[in-house]
């Protein structure tokens, strides 16, 4: 089941792509100007070497974190563009970008696959479809797929986030078989079920933090279960949580690798307690957070809601103790 090097699709030919590697991966915020609440480029660019610099490996743009459902294709092209050539000047080469890139229909999907392909996404993160509701069904969902995956001219990444999805929760027997294909290199579990992510690790002899493997990834969703992750057989996490506590997230994971599982998971406690702030207060919380603590961050675009001053005070609160740790690291 080893990815392709240059996909399986009939879109554009792209450059050898950066290989994913064990680690932990951010879906990282998108930046507008607070008062046009037009796309704030250089603070992106800002964001995204930061995170490299602090040891992840990969990022996510035009995830749900990115505020994709926001953005007109040209602005997810300009992020996507903008995040790789921010990584390339500061020397990131090594760290992949993925695009967050599901539209209902395989056609739309492949389309946008291909235009973030062509700005520098090497890898798709796709939900299934999920507006026909009534519809998807299992062979529903396999079908779109594998017809992605088909046509595709990046690598896919399934995204099982039943939240986002109005409840889709694919089983690990669908993700095992959708594994199958080729050109479906990962699977991403926002459903927070490691045992879901046990069976299909094992099943795809998924990458971990000391083996190769068959080279499929199989991803944790959020950093409060990044140690849980890494001793499951998973090859890393993509975190929201790393967009704020970055360095953390990737002491947890090197603790583990090494084997040092005790404190592994008396840092983990902290992590998830500070992860849970993050969680509840959502985007616009995760922007306040990285505004306290790094001085950029700025607002959501509406109709999302800003933090009143209440609200980023207890955010600010609320993540003190793992911003200790992170700020030590």
């Amino acid at each position: 089941m080893a990815p392709s090097a240059v996909g399986n699709g009939h879109g554009t030919a792209h450059k050898q792509r950066t290989p994913l590697r064990a680690g932990i991966y951010s879906p990282t915020m998108t930046f507008f100007d607070p008062k046009t609440e037009d796309l704030d480029i250089p603070t992106i660019k800002r964001h995204a070497v930061r995170l490299a610099e602090a040891g992840l490996v990969g990022l996510v743009v035009m995830g749900s974190n990115g505020e994709a459902v926001h953005l007109s294709l040209a602005e997810k092209q300009l992020v996507t563009r903008a995040t790789r050539d921010a990584l390339d000047e500061a020397g990131h080469t090594d760290v992949p970008v993925i695009v967050g890139a599901s539209e209902n229909s395989i056609r739309g999907t492949v389309a946008l696959c291909t235009e973030l392909a062509d700005a520098g996404g090497e890898y798709a993160l796709l939900v299934p479809p999920s507006y026909y509701r009534y519809a998807m069904d299992e062979e529903a969902i396999y079908e779109y797929f594998m017809g992605v995956a088909d046509a595709s001219p990046v690598p896919v990444i399934l995204y099982n986030y039943p939240g986002a999805v109005a409840g889709i929760d694919m089983d690990s027997d669908l993700m095992i078989r959708l594994a199958a294909h080729p050109n479906i290199v990962g699977t991403k579990f926002t459903c927070g079920n490691t045992g879901k992510l046990t069976r299909v690790a094992l099943a795809t002899d998924a990458v971990t933090p000391n083996t190769v493997g068959s080279r499929y990834m199989a991803f944790g969703g959020m950093a409060d279960f990044t140690a849980q992750t890494a001793v499951s057989g998973g090859s890393g996490i993509i975190a929201g949580g790393a967009n704020v506590l970055p360095k953390t997230c990737v002491k947890v994971w090197e603790l583990c690798r090494d084997g040092k599982y005790e404190e592994a998971f008396a840092l983990q406690k902290v992590l998830s307690k500070g992860d849970w702030v993050l969680t509840k207060a959502a985007i616009p919380g995760t922007k306040s957070a990285i505004e306290s603590y790094y001085g950029y961050g700025g607002y959501p675009r509406k109709p999302l809601k800003r933090l009143g001053k209440d609200g980023v005070e207890k955010v600010r609160k609320g993540i003190e103790e793992v911003m200790k740790v992170e700020m030590s690291l």
